[in-house]
């Protein structure tokens, strides 16, 4: 049996972000994501295979057990209930909200959690549109496509921001990129230039790293909703 300490936790949610991101998960990889070293790694992931909650059927990758994923998802509940209490209830800028919510996910107690889920109506989704696990049941982690892959012409409903890089969140933010705007792409600079899209009635350049943050669904030509609008 692993005992659930703050780096157990940190570790299990790390592997559970980077497979949902489909990414395969490696112990480099991990080792970049968290900002460890390979050997820590090694003896993290070791514990976790004893406990069973991590297995590595090909010597390479590294999956969570059902156990492991659950676990996983207990973290990450806590994780993004915090962020949306710290932004609904404290005004914490949503660029701000990941970092104090790794700080206190650790410390939350079942009881108070629940208090938190009660006081805030039971939120599904986070500040960054990310869905919050239930406490029991199933759990769909859907990241929908990113901005920067649809075409020009296309009207965009953003569902989700990535909160990896609190720099980038705050300069969208600022934009006014958050989940449930529609953004309408209207042309893509060539030689990898800056993609050009209207938010809000204002027309903006955004760059290939910031467009890959962006996630949600095509919601029609922006073309035929301008015709309409006439």
């Amino acid at each position: 049996m692993v005992t659930m300490s703050r780096a157990t936790e940190d570790y299990l949610k790390a592997i559970y972000h980077l497979a949902h991101r489909g990414e395969p998960v490696t112990t480099g990889l991990l080792a970049h994501e968290l900002g460890v070293s390979s050997p820590s790694v090694s003896s993290m992931v070791k514990r976790l295979e004893d406990g069973d909650l991590l297995t590595r059927p090909d010597h390479r990758s590294l999956h969570l057990t059902d156990s492991g994923e659950r676990a996983a998802l207990r973290v990450v509940r806590r994780h993004r209930l915090l962020e949306t209490f710290l932004a609904r209830m404290l005004d914490v800028p949503w660029d701000e909200v990941h970092a104090e919510a790794e700080l206190l996910e650790h410390a939350l107690s079942d009881r108070l959690e629940e208090r938190i889920d009660a006081v805030l109506g039971h939120p599904t989704h986070d500040p960054h549109g990310d869905p919050i696990p239930p406490r029991d049941g199933p759990h769909e982690e859907s990241w929908g496509e990113a901005l920067a892959t649809v075409p020009p012409g296309s009207r965009f409903l953003v569902e989700r921001v990535s909160d990896r890089d609190s720099g980038a969140l705050r300069y969208l933010g600022d934009l006014g990129v958050f989940p449930g705007v529609v953004v309408t792409v209207e042309e893509q600079a060539p030689f990898g230039g800056p993609r050009w899209v209207r938010i809000g009635g204002e027309r903006h350049p955004l760059g290939g790293p910031l467009t890959q943050l962006v996630h949600g669904h095509v919601v029609g030509e922006a073309h035929v909703v301008e015709k309409a609008e006439q």
